[in-house]
């Protein structure tokens, strides 16, 4: 199976990763958005990312110029896919707005197009059925920063084609990434399942008043010699994803904390305007946060 033109639908942070970094490796990339905002977000993102490939990670300006020219993008969903060998989904984390999603792209996409949710907590086998295609669904997740953090974690559903579940284990590959298979279906795969307690637990001890952000991510940081710590990583993730994850398990689980700590995100950063990192300001303000300052660990 040839994989050579990728639709990515979401224009927002991850998107526009998996965009940019499949470009870069060769592929013609179609970024998808139901908004011109999420466009133009997508484009500002590209933008960063060229200059960070230029000056931080030792890549030539023809490569930057190839890459881009590789980047097409439209909020028309027809044109998006019409030449689709793969599509990487990376809408909202709510299964409605992906069940919604896959009932349009499904009935406008070619027969041959491999359908992929970066979903970083649902389960492919929620939405299979939407697909029309549940043969050819199953997740590619990736991780925040994907050109350093560089796992792709493979997991289907117990009605994808196994040729299909090889075929996007390579399909990492030649993108960069390491992939990761996943031979059952868990909530939040590998990655999750290990980072969402730890920031939930960072989060509980700052909107418990136990502790305040800077400390809780001093002590990690100084533990395990890392260069950010858990609220450092929201701001990477966002606080939409992070607000919608502890909506859509406390919902599910009726875990009251998870709530609270959605009411909490709502209230103080997302109606305040702000989302994290993209935003320049969540927990801390960019582009020169408090935890990357030489200094902060003093």
């Amino acid at each position: 199976m040839i994989i050579k033109n990728v639709t990515i639908a979401g224009g927002g942070t991850l998107g526009s990763q998996v965009a940019w970094q499949t470009a870069f490796h060769g592929f013609n990339v179609t970024v998808y958005d139901a908004f011109e905002k999420g466009i133009d977000a997508s484009k500002s993102f590209h933008q960063q990312f060229a200059e960070l490939f230029l000056n931080e990670r030792g890549v030539s300006q023809k490569e930057i110029d190839q890459t881009m020219a590789r980047i097409n993008y439209t909020t028309n969903l027809q044109e998006a896919v019409k030449d689709a060998d793969l599509i990487s989904e990376s809408v909202p984390e709510s299964e409605e707005i992906k069940k919604s999603f896959y009932n349009e792209v499904g009935k406008v996409a070619p027969e041959k197009t491999i359908f992929t949710t970066n979903s970083s907590t649902t389960l492919p086998s929620a939405y299979a059925k939407e697909t029309g295609r549940p043969g050819k669904f199953l997740a590619l997740h990736f991780a925040n920063g994907i050109w350093d953090a560089n796992v792709g974690e493979v997991m289907g559903h117990p009605s994808t084609d196994p040729e299909i579940f090889d075929r996007v284990i390579e399909f990492a590959k030649e993108i960069g990434m390491v992939p990761i298979p996943i031979h059952k279906e868990q909530n939040g795969y590998v990655l999750n399942s290990l980072l969402v307690p730890f920031l939930s637990a960072a989060a509980n001890l700052m909107i418990n008043g136990v502790s305040d952000i800077e400390s809780i991510d001093k002590t990690w940081m100084i533990s395990f010699k890392t260069q950010m710590g858990p609220f450092g990583i929201m701001d990477m993730v966002g606080m939409q994803t992070m607000y919608n994850i502890d909506m859509l398990w406390g919902e599910k689980l009726g875990d009251q904390a998870m709530l609270d700590r959605a009411k909490f995100i709502k209230e103080n950063y997302i109606d305040q305007g702000k989302m994290g990192a993209s935003s320049c300001e969540g927990f801390y303000t960019y582009p020169n946060p408090s935890y990357a300052d030489p200094d902060f660990l003093k």
